[in-house]
């Protein structure tokens, strides 16, 4: 995958919405976080997806890098921008 449209997204701009769907579309549950990322819990992942609650840049950072190494820029690009 070529990193290009990745390295263009801002973490702080993505809706949580499209959060949710960077995550299902790569595949993750959201238990399945906690196991893959220090520091980062389901109820994280749920508040961030339910926009109850943000995460530190370094933890949105950390979540779209996992999520990235699943995505090609195309499908990033397309729910970023469209969600």
């Amino acid at each position: 995958m070529g990193r290009g449209g990745g390295d263009e997204v801002d973490v702080g701009d993505i809706s949580p919405d499209a959060w949710r769907l960077l995550r299902v579309a790569a595949g993750f549950e959201q238990r399945t976080i906690e196991r893959k990322l220090d520091d980062i819990m389901q109820a994280h992942v749920s508040m961030l997806e339910n926009d109850t609650r943000s995460l530190s840049r370094d933890r949105l950072d950390q979540l779209f890098e996992l999520y990235r190494t699943n995505l090609t820029d195309e499908q990033i690009r397309v729910l970023v921008e469209h969600f």
